[in-house]
């Protein structure tokens, strides 16, 4: 496990992590568990959680093998943390196999939306009453490149602007109740498996040309940025839905998330950086 980074900001907390066995859903599990938090680990391939519980060790991590697709699983995962929930990282995602919008048929686009969208809504669904309740919450959601230019297939494209409009509506919604909701938007990375191989996904994004690296560890960063610090008692106006393409620097925005946003780090309404 990586130490190098172990702020310690996160001692006390518990996240959900999806996809959360490869890419970035396991570079953000291994970021959290450095900095102290206690991960719930969920993705369908258990030989790889069982790998990343070595990698971090029992105390910081709980492994729940699951189809986030299945809403019986939804309960299940929440269950399994044991404890109140601070934060979710609605990570796993699949791609379309970059078909285009002629040739989409009516499996591909329901399989990848229940994955990247309809997923990403049950389990926030399901953590917002008791983080309504305690007055606090960070829910961090994975759009891709392609919520900001066309970049992807017809699928994963609307999948993908579809969890950014969601994101604001739980910002406007919920964040005068504490609960801060922000979206990463990731650039392109290498896939470590086919495009619909499962809901963990190694990358989401299509180009095989850029290293994995490039998209994986500073996703990680800006979901711990977007998550971390300052959150404990904090009723904080969110910005809702910031998007943030890795090849940039780190804006304000992910600055502001740990408390109310400045005037200048505002987006003019219903526009996003």
């Amino acid at each position: 496990m990586d130490t190098a980074s172990g702020s310690g900001r996160f001692i006390g907390r518990t996240v959900i992590v999806t996809g959360a066995g490869s890419g970035i859903g396991r570079a953000t599990a291994v970021r959290i568990a450095a900095e102290g938090g206690h991960v719930v680990a969920v993705d369908l391939d258990r030989t790889r959680l069982e790998t990343l519980l070595d990698d971090c060790g029992p105390a910081k991590v709980t492994a729940v093998p699951a189809d986030i697709t299945d809403p019986a699983s939804v309960s299940a995962i929440v269950a399994a943390a044991g404890r109140p929930v601070d934060g979710l990282a609605n990570v796993a995602g699949i791609m379309d196999g970059f078909v285009p919008p002629s040739e989409v048929d009516d499996d591909l686009w329901d399989r990848v939306l229940a994955v990247n969208l309809t997923a990403t809504m049950r389990l926030t669904r399901e953590v917002l009453p008791a983080m309504i309740e305690a007055g606090r919450g960070s829910i961090v959601n994975v759009a891709s490149e392609a919520a900001l230019r066309p970049s992807a297939a017809a699928a994963y494209t609307a999948s993908k602007h579809a969890v950014v409009g969601y994101t604001r509506s739980v910002a406007f919604f919920h964040g005068p109740q504490g609960i801060r909701a922000n979206v990463v938007a990731p650039g392109a990375g290498r896939r470590s498996h086919s495009p619909l191989a499962s809901s963990s996904s190694a990358a989401l994004f299509a180009a095989p040309t850029v290293r994995q690296a490039a998209a994986t560890r500073p996703a990680a960063v800006h979901w711990c940025e977007s998550a971390g610090p300052g959150s404990a008692g904090r009723r904080a106006w969110p910005t809702p839905a910031r998007l943030h393409p890795h090849r940039t620097a780190l804006p304000a925005a992910c600055r502001a998330v740990a408390g109310a946003p400045r005037a200048a780090d505002r987006a003019p309404p219903g526009h996003s950086e």
